[in-house]
């Protein structure tokens, strides 16, 4: 069309000139422009064929065609970058006017008679160029630049094209790749890299060297958005710098050998970094196509190449050979493949492909010398990809990949692999749910993955050169200090790490980085995971440190970092294995050659260096003895109270414990000067104040950190001999405390003789109530009388704790003393005055006094109720009930008890959180006193003590200390009883703070525990004889115990992971030292609902209070079930409805005995009602289990139980197999029943009936029964029964006998198989582990919810009862594994399993998908309907069962009767009456068959359809997929579509007989399901249309 214009525009005018003339005068619209350029390219062809008019006008008409026209032009585009506002030109013509302006002033130049004008063209952009930048007007240079850079000469114009390419790639390079949004300077870019570069590739010389050596002097590039740029250059010039044989490469070919890319080291990093990091698919893709065209490059020449000089020892990032020619391409083969398949995210495309990067490394490693033949650096760049991808599941399978590589494969090393581990590996595995449990695998079992890592670390480490080691590991463990790691992947990081077999790799530098590794554990919140990584890095330091390169004094600053009360505790494992390694090693260490910085020299020797470590820690510095010196840090009586104990260990390890007396000597000779100085501390008032407290400090950190964990510590010989040593020194201890209290009241006080303790205690009372009495005559308070009053407060308290803990050291008698008086006439919440500054106190000094005084304040109002806490409980038979008869209190606070808890509110305003405890104690006492009188103020007490407990909890230090208080105070019996009694606001506050506490525990696991623990133990554990406990008080608040009985969250997979590896570091035990260190707090959800089990186990049903309690119970259970199934009909298996009803009939199991007839009467109806529920598998066999028993022990009820297979038909179609799984067990329900004929006629009449049921499986249950029936009547030899035998028992000898191996025998098998029918006993198997775990385990439920006995053995905060017994199974049940079958309701239309091609279930419907005539064949349908409706029809079935959006189904429902597809089938014909699937399927779904498969009957569906001589065809990319243009439908296919975001399970696939994918050549990766669909729709009619065509002709 543009050459015919050209043409015609000639063809009117002789001349040229006249038409270009013409052409440049008017509006420069796009229209005219690209006429121009039209004209201008016919000319230029014309002058090249040599029969161009006016030849010698034409070059002048041209230059002013381009100076007077088409530079003004492009000038005054310039001046607007793309997109701007042009007033003259619409938007979207700007470029077409560019494009073809710069287009026709090439043209201009070629036909200008020589190279002056595109010359001063590229001079003249250029400037403008650096001028403008690439932020505005680029554009327009860009494009000139491009036009005219061919029509300069290599040779002469050489400088120029120098600085073209230079600004080229500057310009190019210059875009930043990390931005989401493409701007102008991304604009210019794209377009320098996409125009202007290829342009001048076809100048080759020096232009081209131009560009490569920017390109080279650009580097590797620095981060993932920066690779982009790179590539897009180097995509741009592939043909020019990976030129093909032959390949036109422009003038002088031969000056470009040298610019091979393939030779470039920094050409491969990019491509790699394209592959592994780029953060776009096209950047990525641009980065496949180099590698694809240089091997193709190679291939085609087959001359030798390499990249450059080898790296060390390795092989070249490429190289090619022609003897290797095959093996070089099967290899870059199956990486591109690989590299391409991980483009998209479906793991079931993906995995298929993964065994093909196992042959990479086969090819890679070299048969001959083990070496490698590939850099290994590729195989990284895939395992890079992975480690990026946005599905983790893709990430999973990488790493673990990488980690198998040393199970099955001897690789040799590289640098390469070491690198990679520290870094991508390393960031990977920093994701937590990469270390979830494997389907099928057991709580606790472990992560697969980290014992994967652990056993790779320890081959990786193990196989390293062993120079290489050390750097290895260490390099290892900085990454670990390098960011914040997840509890769960620093702790198996941490164990892996232990694993690894002793060597000396670490020196000084180590032993600070594994410090670095423990102070990022100490961030994360579980405790136990925080602990067991500290135990295995210090089993880390112990296998991997160099001793001799370390000091004990580097060991033990390293040693400091452990925290003794969550690692390293005495007595654990851990300490015992320490002791051990510095035992061998005690002579190896290391010796520094300064002091340390303790300013000790250090010595060998583990004795001296701790005698040494005592003595300087003892010795102040003579600067520190004044008195205005601070208290010393407690951290460096830790560390020497622990080198001591250590040392005292290990010295018991080297006399094998048999020298008591060694072990005394050494404890002696290291606590020497410390005994020195303590026992002076009563009579040396000159010993200076910072040795008497890092003295006090020492002795207290000993005594703490010497008690061992575990049940040795009370056979611990240390621990005695310093508690000997500490009492030779008590009493100069004690003098020490009193003269530093009490300053110069000695001699007023006076003494007392006795026990040195009750020598401190009385002076200490006196002393502290006289500076409180104590009056300032009305002058300001200075700092120093406001802080004796705090400490005089502080000491009160204190003496009010010991006494409350040790009544033998009450001093007074019962009666009141001047301390009590005192106390409880002090007024409450009493704040101290801020002191004024005295005169010569520094500025500093009163500074940091003001800064912490509200924390003075606080811990002096806290002592405050600490001693009326103490006062309250000691005379809490003084508290009145009301304050009206006390008409002169002697102890105001005690008797006058409404004012104190007004008080206590007001403490609650005041105080801290962290301080509120005693005021919690003191509201136990007040409250149960006034909820009479006072009820109103009482549950204004209660409502702000919950306050305060909501508001903490998010503080995990002190939210459990006082949740504890809170639940004793409110949930106290008394409190409840009262509450109870007068049905008060007291009543409904508690109740409702009851279900906020259950509702929190969703969120905060262990409340409810804490809750119902202490409910359960105030109202039984207290009596000695549980059965005569009345249960008064717990009958008004059973819905506590209903609750706890149903109570267990559903928790977010990352809280899961988290259960499940606890549980397995507390399965490890001993093994791991933090198990025996950190306490069990019990407060997973499991303990809330064992806790109510065993508290319901010790009630009797003796005792009427306690077996009305349980009848109420019952009762709400029932209701509660009741409540469940109506909220929602049908729901998934272990869903929360599911367990919520599997809890509910698990704690009537184990309210069974406690059943009376009286009381089955009334719930006997709603247990049968049950029955005839839709239910999951294991709550119809805890329904069925518990008809039986009733029935066992009740055979009354046999009546009732036959009504129920009297009920209409609709009630019994999904649940009669129920009520026949009863009769399964006959011999059970009759061993009570003397006459047992008649009931075994009524079983045999029943059960025949429903043997000629429609429904296989009902018939196959009565039949189940009938076997079970009829052996009975056989044993009792009854002549009535003579003439049923022939028919009974050839009908099961036919069963028995089946023939052939079809569906209906195997079903048959299995449900004699079943454990239900073939091991379970309702009476021997009726306990605990049966109801709880075993039945659970059998019936497929989700491992969350079986509770292990051993659980109930554990919690020892409620006692077992006297038949404990019953928790353990007595029969093999609990041998047994789930099998592969279980109950399952039956649907309204079934049919004969014969027609089943394979059955996994025997209660699924006969034909699994609905349609209205349940005995024909679905094809018979199918023409049936098709007919009706009068229309042509093909055999395509589209089966749309995995599609969820109603779009794409009324999409698909459309394009399906279009081309007359026979059916479509869907998950739920629901859909079709949504909006968004009528708005596309404009009423399609009226004229075209569609059918019910639902998601899960899939396989049993797609069987079917091939035994009807169907191809099931899939539409998925996978490694052997068939391309869309090369595949022949045949006749009958069926079409399975995936889901828009999973495509088709691996388990379905499995099913295929073909996958079809559909060629593409673009960047995304997949289609819409609906448009993939309706193109093999198309398709597949197309080829049907062609075949009848040709059948026809």
């Amino acid at each position: 069309m543009e050459r015919v214009l050209a043409e015609t525009l000639l063809s009117q005018s002789r001349d040229p000139r006249v038409l270009l003339r013409a052409l440049c005068r008017g509006e420069a619209s796009a229209e005219r422009v690209e006429t121009l350029r039209f004209l201008l390219q016919r000319l230029e062809d014309a002058e090249e064929c040599g029969g161009g008019g006016g030849a010698g006008a034409l070059p002048e008409a041209a230059r002013e065609v381009a100076a007077g026209y088409l530079v003004p032009l492009l000038r005054g585009l310039r001046g607007r970058p793309a997109g701007g506002p042009d007033p003259d030109l619409p938007a979207r013509d700007r470029r077409r006017v560019l494009r073809a302006a710069t287009a026709a002033l090439r043209s201009c130049a070629r036909l200008s008679g020589g190279p002056q004008l595109a010359a001063a063209l590229a001079e003249e952009a250029l400037r403008d160029l650096a001028a403008r930048g690439p932020a505005a007007g680029a554009e327009a240079a860009v494009e000139v630049l491009a036009a005219v850079g061919p029509c300069l000469r290599p040779r002469e114009d050489g400088p120029l094209l120098e600085r073209v390419a230079q600004a080229a790639v500057a310009l190019a390079l210059g875009a930043d790749g990390d931005r989401d949004e493409a701007g102008p300077a991304e604009d210019a870019a794209a377009l320098a890299a996409g125009r202007l570069l290829p342009a001048l590739g076809q100048c080759g010389g020096a232009a081209l060297r131009a560009v490569w050596a920017g390109l080279v002097a650009a580097g590797a590039p620095s981060g993932p958005g920066r690779v982009g740029p790179q590539l897009l250059v180097l995509s741009a010039l592939a043909e020019r710098l990976l030129p093909e044989p032959g390949a036109d490469r422009g003038p002088r070919a031969g000056e470009e050998d040298d610019l091979d890319a393939r030779r470039c080291g920094r050409f491969w990093r990019t491509v790699q970094a394209g592959l592994a990091r780029a953060p776009d698919a096209l950047t990525r893709k641009r980065a496949r196509y180099l590698l694809q065209r240089a091997v193709e490059v190679s291939a085609e020449r087959g001359a030798p190449c390499a990249c450059g000089p080898r790296e060390g020892t390795g092989p070249s990032l490429f190289w090619w050979s022609e003897k290797k020619k095959d093996e070089l391409l099967k290899f870059w083969e199956n990486y591109i493949l690989i590299m391409e398949t991980l483009e998209g995210n479906q793991i079931h495309v993906i995995k298929p492909v993964l065994p093909k990067l196992n042959s990479l490394f086969e090819y890679a490693v070299s048969e001959e010398n083990g070496c490698w033949l590939f850099h290994p650096s590729w195989h990284m760049c895939i395992y890079k990809r992975m480690f990026e991808s946005e599905n983790k599941i893709l990430t999973k399978e990488g790493v673990i990949h990488f980690l198998e590589l040393y199970e099955t494969k001897s690789l040799p090393f590289a640098p390469e692999f070491s690198e990679f581990i520290i870094g991508p590996l390393m960031d990977a595995l920093s994701e937590s749910s990469l270390y979830s449990r494997s389907p099928g695998q057991l709580i606790g079992s472990g992560s697969p993955l980290g014992l994967k890592l652990q056993k790779f670390l320890v081959t990786y480490v193990s196989l390293l050169p062993e120079e290489i080691k050390s750097g290895f590991l260490l390099k290892f463990i900085q990454k670990m200090t390098s960011r914040h790691w997840c509890a769960i992947p620093i702790l198996f990081l941490s164990k892996a790490l232990a694993n690894v077999p002793r060597c000396k790799a670490l020196g000084v530098e180590g032993l600070l980085a594994l410090r670095g590794v423990l102070q990022r554990t100490m961030i994360t919140h579980q405790i136990l995971l925080r602990g067991a990584a500290q135990c295995y890095l210090l089993q880390t330091a112990m296998n991997l440190v160099d001793v001799e390169k370390v000091t004990l004094s580097d060991v033990s600053t390293f040693l400091m970092s452990l925290r003794q009360e969550e690692s390293l505790g005495r007595g654990t494992s851990l300490w015992t294995e320490l002791c051990d390694w510095l035992r061998v090693n005690e002579s190896c260490f290391g010796q520094a050659s300064a002091c340390s910085p303790t300013g000790l020299p250090e010595t060998p020797s583990l004795n001296a260096y701790v005698k040494n470590l005592v003595h300087e820690y003892i010795t102040s510095p003579a600067w520190e003895t004044g008195e205005d010196c601070f208290m010393p840090d407690w951290s460096e009586a830790r560390l020497v109270a622990m080198m001591v104990l250590l040392a005292v260990d290990v010295e018991g390890m080297k006399t094998q414990y048999s020298e008591k007396r060694r072990t005394q000597n050494v404890l002696r000779i290291f606590l020497d000067p410390l005994l020195d100085s303590l026992l002076k501390l009563g009579t040396n008032a000159y010993m200076p104040l910072l040795r008497a407290d890092r003295c006090l400090q020492l002795l207290w950190k000993l005594l703490r950190t010497c008690v061992l964990t575990g049940s040795g510590a009370r056979d611990d010989e240390v621990f005695k001999l310093l508690q000997s040593f500490a009492m030779s020194a008590t009493e100069s201890i004690s003098d020490f405390i009193l003269r530093r209290l009490t300053m110069d009241e000695l001699s007023s006080v006076g003494w007392k003789r006795g026990n040195p303790i009750w020598r401190v205690i009385s002076p200490l009372k006196n002393a502290s109530i006289r500076h409180l009495q104590e009056m300032d005559g009305g002058q300001e308070p200075t700092l120093a009388w406001q802080i004796q009053r705090v400490i005089s407060m502080a000491a009160l308290a204190t003496v009010c704790e010991a006494v409350d803990q040790k009544p033998e050291l009450q001093l007074d008698s019962l009666e009141p003393g001047p301390m009590e008086r005192f106390l409880a006439s002090l007024p409450l919440n009493h704040t101290l005055q801020k002191p004024h500054p005295e005169e010569h106190s520094s500025f500093s000094e009163d500074s940091a006094a003001s800064q912490g005084w509200g924390k003075v304040v606080a811990q002096y109002i806290h002592d405050q109720w600490v001693c009326l806490s103490f006062l309250l409980r000691k005379y809490h038979t003084l508290i009145p009930s009301s304050e009206d008869n006390v008409p002169d209190p002697v102890l105001p606070a005690v008797q006058m008890p409404a004012r104190t808890l007004q008080s206590a509110l007001g403490a609650l305003t005041v105080l801290p959180s962290d301080q509120v405890l005693p005021v919690f104690h003191c509201m136990k006492v007040l409250v149960p006193k006034l909820l009479t009188s006072s009820e109103s103020l009482c549950v204004e007490s209660i409502d702000m003590a919950w306050k305060i407990i909501s508001a903490l909890s998010n503080t995990q230090l002190i939210f459990w200390s006082n949740l504890k208080a809170f639940v004793q105070f409110v949930f106290d019996t008394k409190v409840l009883t009262i509450a109870a009694k007068i049905k008060g606001q007291a009543y409904f506050k508690i109740k409702e703070i009851m279900y906020k506490m259950i509702e929190m525990s969703a969120i905060k696991t262990g409340v409810f525990n804490t809750l119902i623990s202490y409910c359960c133990k105030s109202w039984i554990v207290s009596a000695s004889d549980v059965s005569q406990v009345s249960l008064s008080s717990a009958k008004n608040y059973s819905e506590l115990i209903l609750e706890a009985c149903i109570f267990g969250t559903v928790f977010r997979r990352d809280q899961r992971l988290i259960q499940d590896v606890q549980t397995y570091i507390e399965n490890l035990g001993h093994d791991c030292a933090a198990n025996a260190v950190i306490e069990n707090t019990k407060r997973e959800d499991h303990y809330v609902r064992i806790c109510a089990v065993k508290f319901l186990c010790l009630l009797h049903g003796s005792n009427m209070s306690h077996k009305l309690f349980m009848e109420d119970l019952a009762i709400k259970l029932l209701d509660k079930d009741e409540s469940v199934s109506k909220s929602r009909t049908r729901y998934y298996v272990n869903s929360q409805q599911h367990r919520l009803k599997n809890r509910v009939w698990q704690t009537l199991l184990v309210l069974f005995p406690s059943f009376d007839q009286n009381f089955l009467n009334r719930i006997i109806d709603k247990i049968f009602q049950a029955g005839f529920i839709n239910n999951q598998a294991s709550i119809k066999y805890f329904i069925e289990w518990i008809i039986i028993l009733i029935l066992h022990k009740f055979p009354q009820f046999l009546l009732k139980f036959w009504d129920c297979f009297s009920y209409g038909e609709e009630n019994l179609k999904t649940s009669i197999c129920t009520f026949l799984s009863v009769l399964s067990h006959l011999d059970i329900i009759t061993q009570n029943i003397p006459e047992k004929k008649p009931v075994l006629k009524q079983a045999l009449v029943t059960v025949l009936q429903w043997c000629f049921s429609q429904n296989f499986s009902i018939r196959l249950y009565a039949l189940a029964a009938l076997k079970k029936v009829w052996s009975m009547c056989k044993a009792l030899h009854t002549e009535e029964f003579d003439a049923l035998t022939s028919v009974i028992e050839s009908s099961l000898n036919q069963v028995e006998n089946m023939p052939g191996t079809g569906n209906a025998k195997k079903n048959w098998q299995r449900i004699q198989e079943h454990f239900f029918f073939a091991s379970f006993h309702p009476v021997q198997d009726y306990c605990l582990e049966t109801i709880f775990y075993i039945l659970p385990r059998l019936s497929g439920l989700v491992e969350d919810e079986w509770i292990a006995i051993g659980k109930f053995t554990t919690f020892t905060d409620i006692p077992s009862d006297a038949g404990f017994q019953w928790y353990l199974s007595p029969t093999h049940l609990c041998e047994l594994k789930p099998g592969d079958w279980a109950q399952q309701d039956v649907g309204s239309h079934s049919g004969e399993a014969d027609s089943q091609s394979e059955w996994t279930d025997v209660q699924k419907k006969i034909i699994p998908w609905k349609i209205n005539a349940p005995d024909l064949d679905l094809e018979l349908v199918f023409q049936d309907r098709v007919a009706k409706l009068g229309k042509s029809i093909s055999r395509l079935i589209v089966v749309a069962s995995l599609i969820d959006k109603p779009t794409n189904l009324g999409g698909l429902c459309r394009t399906c009767e279009v081309f007359g597809a026979s059916a479509l089938v869907l998950g739920s014909l629901q859909c079709v009456g949504d909006k968004q699937f009528q708005g596309l399927s404009v009423s399609a779904e009226q004229w075209l068959p569609l059918v019910e498969v639902k998601p899960p009957q899939l396989i049993d569906f797609l069987q079917q359809k091939k035994t009807e001589g169907y191809t099931v065809i899939g539409v998925e990319q996978t490694a052997k997929s068939v391309d869309l243009t090369q595949y022949s439908f045949p006749e009958r296919s069926l079409l399975l579509l995936g889901n828009e975001r999973e495509g088709i399970p691996a388990n379905l696939i499995q099913q295929l007989d073909v996958c079809v994918e559909i060629p593409q050549q673009g960047i995304i990766r997949s289609l819409n399901v609906h448009v993939s669909g309706a193109l093999l729709i198309w398709e597949y009619t197309r080829q049907q249309l062609l075949r009848h065509g040709d059948a026809e002709s």
